[in-house]
């Protein structure tokens, strides 16, 4: 087994720590090691880890929280690029009902009120696939909730989370509370502390549920020893 956990890269080295944190604690549950690499900002790519992997068939998530550019283009240029004759690359790890339920466990330890009025941040995106699994997300998590949960955007997209969190105390929200859809820390969650809420939660990457589900990726991927390619 070939694991390799491809991240977007960022310039924090505690968000570069957060990855091979994630890596370390899903190859335990694995009982192998997990490679990582970047699309962005720093190496190793994709297309260089692969490349250098032993023989054997490989697997790459992407730690990614919606579809993409990155996960529909970038990826699978790199993997092209590396020349390795047998790469599954999974889906992206959201939207999903178990990073729905990591959301919800961020907010019940931030001290979250059921009468609080909620956002979910997320990074932003140009991508139509992203955005709208990004809605799914917020749907879902809504619907979790029980109350109506705004979506909005470190970058990129509208609202922003400063005019998100600045409307609904308008409109008379009592208290704000950001719930962070952000795996790592880094630029885009300092934004999100940034923006006026009473709460901000903490990125989703430390909690366990997150090395759970990525290690489910990878074992979906592997039957019997072999590679099962997703439809």
């Amino acid at each position: 087994m070939n694991p390799v956990l491809v991240a977007h890269g960022t310039r924090r080295a505690e968000g570069v720590a957060m990855v091979a944190d994630l890596a370390d604690r899903v190859g335990s549950q694995l009982g192998t090691r997990v490679r990582t690499a970047f699309v962005d900002v720093l190496g190793p790519t994709p297309a260089e880890v692969l490349s250098a992997l032993p023989a054997g068939p490989a697997v790459v998530v992407p730690a990614f929280l919606a579809g993409g550019y990155h996960v529909h283009v970038d990826i699978p240029a790199f993997v092209a690029a590396s020349g390795h004759p047998d790469v599954t690359v999974t889906e992206a790890l959201g939207p999903s009902q178990h990073l729905v339920r990591v959301v919800l466990d961020r907010l019940v330890e931030s001290g979250w009120r059921r009468d609080d009025s909620v956002i979910l941040a997320a990074a932003g995106t140009s991508d139509a696939r992203a955005l709208r699994d990004l809605r799914v997300t917020a749907a879902m998590t809504s619907a979790a909730l029980g109350s109506r949960v705004e979506l909005a955007f470190a970058a990129t997209n509208e609202p922003r989370v400063r005019d998100a969190v600045a409307a609904l105390r308008a409109a008379g929200a009592r208290r704000v509370v950001v719930a962070s859809y952000l795996l790592a820390d880094g630029l885009f969650q300092d934004r999100l502390r940034a923006a006026g809420a009473d709460v901000v939660t903490a990125p989703l990457i430390a909690h366990p549920g997150v090395a759970h589900l990525v290690a489910n990726r990878f074992r979906r991927a592997f039957v019997d020893g072999r590679v099962r390619h997703p439809c």
